[in-house]
């Protein structure tokens, strides 16, 4: 991988790794990623350049990202699907073929080079070229396309075609890391190669992010076998590689199979992973390795001055500078003026029912006594991306977005990319997360938040009870019984959450406010190295890519 690296390999890390994901969240120019998992490999891509790791990331070219999001005539949520185009990247004059359906489909692959936005080097894929026909040039237009056989197809682009671009690159990798199940068809190309799973399991790790059951994907066997998913592997040489009987292939299942280990991306996810997948024979050993989020790129520099050299008085300037600055984005997308002075709210993260973006207006009076107070009053901002076709999760944003229109101090904001995710985490006094327990694999938005200063008030899930202290580094939604009906989840969790806000939270901002630069402070000092990606990228390293380490963690 040192070929394209412009930063020297540190002799710890020098174990070659190529990190297969279907997106990467770089930077605010580069639309290739849609949520969470992009977030989680740019973070990725940025501490392995720091740390000097021998490190290349696979991903894919996707010609219209994952969506433009904006407003219709009426306010409500707008799906754009825009081409892009990417000056900086380097073309590297070479395309693969992949079989897809018994088709040919050339692969072409460009580079983006570790010194334009100091990441590891990235080899982004496309099949949107002019040799293909129309059919095969769709297949890399839109992250994550509705169409099913589409999907398989930008799978088999990801994994076989990563594969042998790597292999035409001549880089024989020692460790292939997948970022999720979306690249397993690299497995059945390395089998080819490897011959027995025993051989091939040595080469392989995965990183499984969710308990959902849309982000543990499944199809038909007799599909993915048509569609080329396996390579040239034989249909039945493949249910080795299976655990149910019924002829659907689950992608997690398979990587737990292949891979030497997986990992879990918190503490709490690898105890769920492990109780989910128990039933699973022959695979592999499940750790945890939480995630995390790159300081250099996420921390706001004038607060870690201020915290360094432990000037209050500066923190707290510096805090209600930056929430100028996200005030202004209000102004221009709602024309509402909000008051820096004022306690500031921000639920800000991927729209869909688990993470409970409503949950805050449950209680629809106690909400209106929140948000109608004088003496002690609040601004809430809400953001985030649904699905483009989660018409559920859309309804639920325009409803939100309707709501506001009834309150100056209530905006829903379009466009949650990177630069509004920096501006609302900087400018927040509050990040808020309501995911329902055990839904919420880690949720790195608090990390980077945490890191500049917004006080993560959350239920108890993901990353949280590995950082939680409530009332001294963050506040925490005592924890709910999760076997209880959702209504009823719900229903606790509002009243808890309400409660936490009446007496604790607000009050505290406006009566105590030595206390809250304290658990400012504190928030910003115990995410800063225990939740920042270097820990991380550190931790693959010693835990899953090299062999003789990855037994240690106990």
């Amino acid at each position: 991988m040192s070929k394209f690296t412009s930063y020297n390999i540190n002799e710890k890390y020098s174990t070659s790794v190529a990190y297969f994901s279907m997106e990467f969240a770089i930077h605010q120019s580069l639309k290739v990623y849609g949520g969470g998992l992009g977030f989680l490999a740019g973070s990725h891509m940025r501490s392995a350049y720091d740390l000097g790791q021998n490190m290349i990331g696979i991903g894919i070219l996707w010609s219209y990202g994952y969506y433009d999001q904006t407003r219709d005539k009426d306010r409500n949520i707008k799906v754009d699907f825009v081409r892009k185009k990417y000056y900086f990247l380097k073309d590297l004059n070479l395309s693969v073929d992949v079989t897809v359906n018994a088709h040919t489909v050339k692969v072409k692959a460009y580079l983006l080079e570790s010194e334009i936005f100091n990441t590891a080097p990235v080899i982004l894929l496309t099949t949107d070229i002019e040799e293909n026909d129309y059919l095969s040039r769709t297949i890399t237009h839109q992250l994550y396309d509705t169409n099913q056989e589409t999907r398989i197809a930008q799978e088999i682009v990801l994994g076989n075609g990563g594969v042998k671009v790597l292999e035409a690159l001549h880089l024989n990798p020692e460790i292939y890391h997948l970022n999720e199940g979306h690249a397993l068809p690299a497995v059945f190309e390395l089998y080819k190669k490897y011959k027995t799973l025993e051989e091939l399991r040595q080469k392989v790790v995965f990183t499984t992010h969710t308990p959902e059951a849309a982000g543990n994907e499944e199809h038909g066997l007799e599909l993915l076998h048509k569609m080329g998913f396996f390579a040239e592997l034989p249909i039945e040489e493949t249910h080795q590689f299976m655990e149910r009987k019924d002829g659907i292939f689950n992608l997690t299942v398979g990587a737990l199979k292949a891979s030497k280990i997986t990992n879990g991306v918190s503490k709490l996810h690898a105890k769920v992973a492990n109780k989910m997948w128990s039933h699973v024979q022959n695979r592999c050993e499940i750790i945890h390795i939480t995630n995390a989020q790159n300081r250099r790129y996420w921390a706001d520099k004038g607060l870690l001055k201020a915290l360094d050299e432990y000037e209050d008085y500066e923190l707290e300037s510096r805090k209600k500078h930056l929430k100028k600055i996200l005030f202004d984005e209000v102004a221009d997308q709602t024309g509402k003026m909000f008051d820096p002075n004022v306690l500031t709210i921000v639920w800000a993260r991927r729209f869909t029912e688990y993470k409970r973006p409503g949950l805050l207006k449950y209680d629809f009076e106690k909400f209106l006594k929140l948000v109608n107070s004088h003496e002690m009053p609040v601004q809430l901002i809400w953001a985030g991306k649904p699905y483009p076709f989660d018409y559920g999760a859309i309804d639920t944003f325009n409803e939100i977005n309707h709501m506001s229109d009834n309150f100056k101090n209530i905006a829903v904001l379009m466009g949650y990319e990177l630069d509004l995710s920096m501006m609302l985490k900087k400018g927040a006094d509050v990040w808020l997360n309501t995911p329902r327990i055990t839904n919420e694999a880690s949720g790195t938005s608090g990390m980077s938040a945490g890191m500049n200063g917004a006080i993560n008030l959350s239920t108890y899930d993901g990353w949280h009870p590995e950082f939680e202290k409530h009332g001294i580094n963050c506040f925490t939604i005592k924890p709910t019984d999760h076997t209880l009906a959702f209504e009823v989840q719900d229903s606790i969790d509002n009243k808890n959450l309400m409660d936490i806000l009446f007496n604790e939270v607000v009050p505290l901002y406006y009566k105590d406010r030595k206390k809250w630069i304290t658990i400012m402070k504190n928030s910003m000092d115990d995410t800063m190295f225990a939740f920042d990606s270097g820990r991380m990228a550190h931790e693959y390293y010693v835990y899953m890519y090299d062999k003789n380490n990855h037994k240690e963690l106990r």
